[in-house]
This record gives structure tokens, sequence and C-alpha cells, in this order.
């Protein structure tokens, strides 16, 4: 079925280290060895051996209404006959920032950047050069990108390849970065205290997606706001995978939860290599070249990315539908999905909130990543290949958040629960 992934994963090797280019692609969690992609359309993806899957990765989130949505590519196609960079400013930097703040709540500002990972290191030093501090707390199990400050106690591919500490990363910074179990406020309030006036920011993803997808406890986010609040700490949402995917306004709006700095990531660019930072004027406006915390990069704002991601988000600002159509094809698939774990006497926990979700076989409700570790990843590994041989896409790893997109029908969603069923029969 995959002699051609075979061949090409022999010839990466040599080229690339491990064969990929990000380590989450690997399959180390689960075994075997990845399969390269040919093409994709819609809800699908295509292998290079010519095999077709139900995709529940969707590019880690950004293909929200499906892949090769047909009004992007018509508008990178044209665009890109304009030229691909120009290296000095368009009119589209303005109209994306613009529909991006029509659209956030709590925000003034947007300066585009090439990443997640570049967004969330930004975030960073703009609220270190903001409040005149240096250390931060993080959470476990959440995953900013590979900054060095972030990958202490991180989630995602970190999590997956089991790293503990992470060669290159030096103590220093790793002293400046504090860590706190997920949905444990004392633990924060312990550190906060511990180190009084000494904490620049707290960054967390406001529902977690790179343990799994692990939601908010009640009064956790409500929590961290008002410690911010209290000690002038800046509260920093990564919203790199739920900014714009659970609602128009992402985790802000849905939660009701003000944050002073957001991030966001490959959304806004349809799929383009995009992230962002945005927040209120008064921090902002510390960036070069308003300010002096200095931030660049030859390709941010990038013209064809930014077209793709205008007419992708203004595609969502139009039709808010989408997201309760999302939500609703994801209940749907999330209830199959236990009819199948429950007749086949597999204890499980299903996470979901809108069109994000996780499965993970432990009777134990998942809210953090010391949960999340104790499930039964064999399990998620076998079910993993079973549906994978049944042509179902999943997350190659127990630590990852599955993502719906719009283009997924019901047809679709029935024949994952019916694969769902068939792999739980085999791995029994």
């Amino acid at each position: 079925m995959y002699s051609k992934s075979e061949m090409l994963f022999g010839k990466a090797k040599e080229v690339i280290p491990g064969g990929v280019n990000s380590p989450v692609r690997a399959f180390k969690s689960v075994g075997g060895n990845p399969i390269f992609m040919e093409r994709a359309k819609g809800a699908y993806m295509y292998d290079v051996d010519g095999n077709r899957y139900i995709d529940y990765i969707n590019s880690w989130g950004p293909m929200i209404l499906g892949h090769a949505y047909e009004p992007v590519v018509k508008a990178i196609q044209e665009y890109a006959t304009y030229s691909t960079s120009f290296g000095a400013p368009t009119e589209l930097e303005i109209k994306i920032a613009e529909l991006i703040v029509s659209m956030v709540p709590n925000i003034d500002m947007v300066r585009m950047v090439n990443s997640g990972t570049e967004a969330c290191m930004t975030a960073l030093r703009l609220a270190r050069g903001y409040t005149g501090r240096n250390k931060f707390i993080k959470f476990e199990g959440c995953y900013h990108g590979h900054a060095d400050a972030f990958l202490v106690s991180a989630g995602s591919g970190v999590a997956t390849l089991g790293l503990q500490s992470i060669p290159g990363v030096t103590a220093t910074v790793a002293d400046d970065t504090l860590t706190a179990p997920y949905n444990n406020l004392p633990a924060v309030e312990q550190l906060v205290a511990e180190y009084a006036g000494q904490i620049a920011a707290i960054i967390v993803e406001p529902i977690a997606g790179n343990m799994g997808c692990i939601l908010p406890q009640p009064g956790f986010l409500e929590g961290l706001r008002k410690v911010c609040d209290e000690h002038n700490i800046v509260l920093i949402f990564d919203e790199v995978m739920t900014g714009f995917r659970l609602a128009r306004g992402g985790a802000q709006e849905l939660l009701g939860i003000k944050a002073d700095l957001v991030t966001f990531g490959k959304i806004i660019g349809a799929g383009m290599p995009v992230g962002a930072i945005a927040g209120p004027r008064e921090i902002m406006e510390n960036l070069a070249p308003a300010g002096k915390v200095y931030q660049a990069g030859t390709l941010s704002g990038n013209p064809i990315a930014m077209i793709a991601g205008y007419t992708l988000l203004q595609t969502l600002n139009d039709n808010p539908v989408i997201y309760q159509q999302l939500a609703e094809k994801a209940t749907y698939l999330v209830n199959g999905l236990k009819e199948a774990f429950g007749a086949a006497g597999i204890v499980h926990s299903i996470n979901q909130i809108g069109s994000m979700l996780s499965a993970h076989f432990t009777e134990y409700p998942i809210i953090d990543f010391s949960s999340a570790s104790a499930a039964n990843n064999e399990i998620f590994r076998r079910f993993f290949h079973a549906m994978l041989e049944r042509g179902v896409y999943l997350p190659p790893s127990a630590f990852e958040s599955w993502f719906m997109c719009n283009a997924l029908t019901t047809e679709d969603l029935d024949q994952t629960i019916t694969a769902a069923k068939s792999a739980m029969q085999a791995i029994k």
C-alpha cells in the first residue's frame, strides 16, 4: 500500500534530519514510517501511492473550509502574477489587519510574522520589554513553538518524542521559564508569590491542543486574568490553534476572557506560513519602529499569504454559521466514536469543543499533561494504524488535537465511525 512512501522516506533520511521537516510527522509516537502526500481536496488527502484518506489533521488546523478551497486558490493564482514578494509594504497588509481587528475582541493593532513560533516568541519579548521583567509562566504540555524559552515542559512533538530536556537550551533561559500544571490555579498563585515583581507574562493555550484537546476548568482562565491584573503581568493567549477556528474572535470571544496579547498562526494565511501578534495599542506600540522592542522579518506580510488569509477570514466573517456547522459535525463524530469504543468494551475519554477534539483511552478525565500521559497510548497507537488502513488519517500522536473541516459530509463522518467500529474489533 505504501511502497512509494517507503521509497521516498528512505531518500528523505539521506538529506533531511530524520527524514521529515517537523518531528511530529515522523510517526515516532505511533510507530511505522510517515506517509508522503501528493495532493488534497476538500476533506480528503491523497498519498503518492494513490490512497485516499478522510483528513482529521487539516494541516494542524488552518484548512477549516477544506483543502484547496477554490476562492483561496483563485486569489493566490491572481496575486502570484503580481509578485511572490516585495520586501515593501502593501495595501493588503492593512486590509487583513483591519479585518482581524474587527473580528477579534480587545485588540487595536496587529503585527504580521511568519509562523506561530515567531508570534509567540515576539509576544514574550514584547511582554518583557513592556514590563521590564524577565521571567514568565507557561504550562506543562502546552506548546508555543520551538523558541528556546518555550521548550521547557512542552507538549506537541516534544511530548511525542518524550524529550524532557533539550540540548541547546541554556540553563539561563530555562531558569526564566516557570512552569505549572495546566488547570492548576493554586500552582500559578504560588509561583507569582515566590517570584514577586519578576514575572513579565503568563502564556497559555486557552484551550490546549498540544497534549490532546483539553478544556480549561471553570475558573481557571478567570483566575489567571485576576492574577495578572493584580500583579501587572501580561496575559498572553496562544491562539495559534483556536484563533478563528472556534469562533470569529477565537477563544477570547467563545470563553468571554480578555487577554493582553494574542498570537495567531497559519489559519490567518489559509495554511500559508504566517503568524501574527495582536493586542491593545498601549502594548503593541512598544514594537519597533514605533518603540524599542525589536522584531523584523523580510517575508512578514508576504502578499501571497496575505491574500490567502484575507480571503479565508472574510469568508468566516461573512458566514458565522460555519462555526455552528463545524461543532455539529464534531458532536456527531464524537457520539459515533463513543458508541464504537463502548461497543468494543474499550474505556475512553473524549474531549471536544467546537471543531477540535481528541480521544484518549482511559477511564479518567483528561485535564492536564499528567492525565494525558497516563492514558493507554499503546491502544491509541494500534487504533491510529487500524484507522489509517481504513482510509482515515488521524494525528500520529495521542498528544495532538483532531481538527474538523467544513468540507466533511455526513457520509464522511459515517465512514469514519464505521472505520472506528471495525478498527476497535481488529485491535481488541
